[in-house]
């Protein structure tokens, strides 16, 4: 199945495992954005920090949301990205 399918499919529950952790704002980016996924795409998700994370915790939701729907998750801070490589992904962003 392709991300963007599976997503649709599971979109509130995909938020609700969001809200469990100190971020908000979750906006997916890159191929299912676009549309132009295939199965062996993943998900790309940004999202911003509210709180104290870690990337064990990160690491803990990309496996929660893959087992949920079925593909690969990468999920990404905002602070993992400088201010120019934001402005190049904010015409791909999507609302989760």
């Amino acid at each position: 199945m392709r991300p963007s399918d599976a997503l649709k499919r599971h979109r509130d529950e995909a938020k609700a495992i969001i809200a469990r952790y100190p971020l908000e704002n979750p906006r997916i980016f890159g191929s299912a954005a676009r549309q132009d996924d295939t199965e062996r795409s993943d998900l790309d998700i940004l999202v911003r920090r509210t709180g104290e994370i870690t990337y064990f915790d990160l690491a803990a939701l990309e496996r929660e949301l893959g087992a949920l729907l079925g593909v690969k998750v990468d999920v990404r801070t905002e602070g993992e990205f400088s201010d120019g490589n934001l402005r190049l992904l904010a015409s791909d962003l999507v609302a989760l």
